[in-house]
């Protein structure tokens, strides 16, 4: 048998499966291939462009309006009531501070008038000892009793009283006198020289007091 009457060894053909493989990867038309039309590329990629991300979550700490509100009502309330408590305080401040000034004023005006009451003072003593009763006598003598009882109701009190114990705080000893004073030994006023005051609570001037004991 010659050369070319051998029979060539016949090729196996290749599978339907193994064959319809490449033709589907190379066929750009089907839908779902590589390259085609929807299929997504090797980056997530949906015809060339890039797929829409995940929805963002909504933060977790949005305020509620009506919480804010809440809070600022609360913050201008506090503030009112803080602007209301000072402005109490600066009304009672400054009424105290007038109600001293006024007192500083009429306590001045009182001091500047005890001269004058001292000379209404020697005046009625010596009427009494000249026992004159006068119109004019009983004139200075009314005048007198008026205004001490106008003083006297503003807060003015006379030192005046002999025989109390001698107490430093409105009595002025200025003179003393043999004797044995008060029980057991105490310093007792003999005598007012001048009369003291003092004006609602405070010693203006010292009586001047002959003391004994």
């Amino acid at each position: 048998m010659s050369f070319g009457d051998q029979a060539m060894p016949e090729e196996e053909p290749a599978s339907s499966e193994a064959a319809a493989a490449p033709r589907a990867q190379r066929a750009p038309g089907v839908p779902g291939a590589p390259g085609a039309p929807g299929a997504p590329g090797a980056h997530g990629e949906v015809n060339g462009s890039a797929a829409p991300a995940a929805d963002h979550a909504a933060p977790a700490d949005v305020a509620d309006p009506l919480d804010v509100l809440a809070r600022e009502r609360d913050e201008y309330l506090l503030a009112l009531q803080r602007t209301q408590a000072d402005f109490e305080n600066y009304r009672k401040r400054i009424a105290r501070q007038q109600e001293e000034q006024a007192a500083r004023a009429s306590q001045h005006l009182v001091e500047k008038l005890l001269p004058v009451l001292d000379a209404l003072d020697l005046a009625e003593n010596h009427l009494q000892e000249s026992l004159d009763v006068s119109e004019g006598a009983k004139a200075l003598h009314a005048s007198r009793a008026m205004l001490m009882d106008i003083l006297s109701r503003e807060g003015l009190e006379r030192v005046d009283q002999p025989e109390v114990p001698f107490d430093p705080s409105v009595h002025d000893a200025v003179a003393h006198a043999d004797g044995e004073g008060g029980p057991g030994g105490e310093t007792m006023v003999e005598e007012v020289l001048r009369s003291g005051y003092r004006w609602k609570g405070q010693v203006l001037r010292p009586a001047m007091v002959r003391v004994q004991g």
